[in-house]
């Protein structure tokens, strides 16, 4: 399965988007400091999923 997924930093009121097919690791790394982009904004919360058979479900959803 994949996933995509909003984050929401309270912290900072932003908000991020991604896809994963693994959302515990991936929200881990996001709360490790492990991403580029949200590691400036850490702590992140899930606030949003949606889970697709393919990678490819995930990409037409997200450019749709």
């Amino acid at each position: 399965m994949f996933y995509v997924y909003a984050l929401y930093s309270s912290k900072f009121n932003k908000i991020y988007i991604g896809q994963t097919c693994d959302l515990t690791n991936r929200l881990i790394e996001h709360n490790s400091g492990k991403s580029f982009y949200t590691k400036r904004f850490i702590p992140w919360e899930i606030i949003y999923t949606e889970e697709f058979e393919t990678r490819g479900e995930v990409m037409k959803e997200r450019n749709s």
